[in-house]
């Protein structure tokens, strides 16, 4: 890809959002970023990216776009929790759909290079056949979220194929680490269970805990989209480790690294949600040259310790 000088960053104060401008930043890319705050925080903004609070839904934002045209846009914004999708599916296809279509659009028309999609592997992919999954397992979205995903990178193929937009999708596996959401649906289990363990509080385990996950950590999520920015590659590819650990496994170490010695306590399950899932990521090795560098053991240590810190 050419020499990418501006990049607009969506959802960029988030969890994975804000670590994809760091590194962006890094590189000496001028970054700018849209994000309305409802799941993201101003504490995660790098100071050197030139922020705007709005809503990927707003028409605002695309002449947004319109205006920057930007080298490459990286969307995250989304509504990201699968119980919220399952109790009020309109809002996440408002969101996750015509928010992302707002967006892409909006880019197509203004020349944006590429378009990076953060997409889902670990709600994707049916619960029937055996992980881990690659990119030629059939969809079978059951969740409206997984669907509002499916049906996002579908509008981005159209603006590929009609506009000329290079897009790529990566479907993520589940992302852990510093940052991740400690509010509401939009914390995932391990910021969770972490808070939660530290404080000496009452911690409980949705269903069985024998769904299993693939936990892929913040780092190595950050460099596979630097990666689809700098490589000349177009499509899909799964981020993830394609190893599975079940809920109760995950607790049992976030239990020891707290030194919480807490007991198992199990609630009701999630409606909504699939029972385990993992991800092939040869593809992302072959043509993007990713592998996932950090361990579970080690990536949970370095989230332990963040969350020690606050």
């Amino acid at each position: 890809m050419p020499t990418v000088k501006t990049a607009l960053v969506t959802g960029g104060a988030g969890f994975i959002g804000s670590h994809i401008v760091d590194a962006l930043i890094r590189r000496h890319i001028k970054v700018f970023v849209v994000d309305d705050l409802s799941a993201g925080s101003r504490k995660n903004l790098n100071p050197n990216a030139v922020f705007y609070k709005m809503s990927v839904t707003d028409p605002a934002a695309a002449r947004l776009v319109a205006r920057l045209k930007p080298d490459v846009v990286f969307h995250l914004a989304a509504q990201i929790d699968v119980r919220c999708s399952v109790e009020d599916p309109p809002q996440d296809a408002r969101v996750n759909i015509m928010g992302t279509l707002n967006i892409a659009h909006a880019s197509a028309k203004a020349g944006v290079k590429k378009f990076i999609f953060t997409s889902s592997g670990g709600a994707m992919y049916p619960d029937t056949l055996r992980p881990p999954y690659s990119e030629k397992t059939p969809d079978d979205p059951i969740s409206p979220y997984a669907i509002g995903k499916r049906a996002a990178e579908m509008y981005l193929c159209f603006e590929h194929r009609i506009h000329g937009m290079k897009t790529v999708v990566l479907r993520l596996a589940n992302a852990y680490g510093p940052r991740q959401a400690l509010r509401g649906g939009y914390a995932g289990v391990i910021s969770i269970f972490a808070r939660q363990l530290l404080k000496k509080e009452k911690t409980v385990i949705n269903g069985n805990g024998k769904q299993t996950r693939d936990y892929v950590y913040v780092s190595d999520i950050v460099q596979a989209h630097m990666l689809a920015m700098e490589k000349n590659v177009t499509g899909t590819f799964n981020i993830g480790t394609g190893v599975q650990t079940n809920v109760n496994a995950l607790f049992r170490i976030i239990n020891r690294l707290t030194g919480a010695k807490q007991r198992e306590v199990h609630g009701p399950a999630c409606k909504g949600e699939v029972m385990r899932s993992a991800l092939d990521a040869r593809k992302a090795r072959r043509e993007l040259g990713w592998t996932p560098k950090v361990t579970l053991d080690e990536g949970l240590k370095k989230t332990v310790a963040w969350f020690q810190k606050r």
